[in-house]
């Protein structure tokens, strides 16, 4: 089966919840962003890489904001169930931007990226990157490969929502203007023209079932075909 959970931002712990104990090698766990541990290749991280890649599912993760882009673009490029990734370990892959994957069946279509909420405090500390941001080329590329599938996926996970859920979202909180970016009206569009089941995004940092279909996912583990909660 194929799972989907939100930002893991490093964090060790979000692999050893005993939700997962249960799953074997023929599992799949998607991150929707802000993976967190390829970053500065200290021995703590390469610790911690070590114990995801002795777990006996696959681990997927699309980028996010917060992340080493130069590093992350530094491991082997390789196909992966239909599309492109990097390859991590033998059982970690990051799946590339405007890609479409089938894994156990189901039609994923992915794009990580999105425009950080403290892009100004991160340009000061020199810790942004231009990177985090989807090039022209990169959404060119997405709306080629979902043509050639007609349009038609199962599950588009992203990092960022489109502009409407967003700005849904907005009117929701009383106490802070969350940012829109070109990126959010690119997948406004894109939601528009395709056709899919679910939409998966994590940037927002919430486990909030908007509708059947859009999905904010953060703590949660999430079963893509049928939309259950892994307890």
């Amino acid at each position: 089966m194929v799972f989907v959970t939100g930002d893991t931002h490093g964090d060790i712990k979000r692999f050893s919840n005993s939700k997962l104990k249960g799953l074997t090698k023929n599992d799949t766990i998607i991150v929707c962003g802000d993976f967190g541990f390829i970053w500065d290749d200290s021995k703590a991280e390469q610790r911690n890489l070590k114990k995801l890649a002795k777990k006996k599912y696959t681990i997927c993760f699309i980028d996010g904001t917060h992340e080493n882009f130069d590093r992350l673009m530094s491991f082997e490029e390789c196909e992966f169930k239909g599309g492109r990734a990097h390859k991590i370990a033998d059982n970690i892959y990051h799946l590339m931007r405007g890609q479409v994957y089938t894994i156990e069946g189901r039609r994923i279509f992915t794009m990580g990226g999105g425009e950080s909420p403290d892009i100004d405090y991160r340009y000061e500390q020199n810790t942004w990157s231009k990177y985090e941001i989807p090039s022209k080329e990169e959404l060119r590329e997405g709306a080629e490969n979902l043509e050639k599938a007609d349009c038609n996926v199962d599950v588009i996970i992203t990092h960022e929502p489109p502009l409407k859920i967003k700005s849904f979202l907005n009117l929701q909180d009383e106490t802070e203007s969350l940012k829109v970016s070109g990126l959010n009206t690119y997948f406004q569009e894109l939601g528009q023209a395709c056709k899919f089941d679910k939409w998966f995004f994590g940037s927002m940092h919430m486990d909030k079932f908007i509708s059947n279909t859009y999905i904010a996912v953060f703590n949660n583990v999430i079963n893509i075909r049928t939309g259950d909660i892994l307890e």
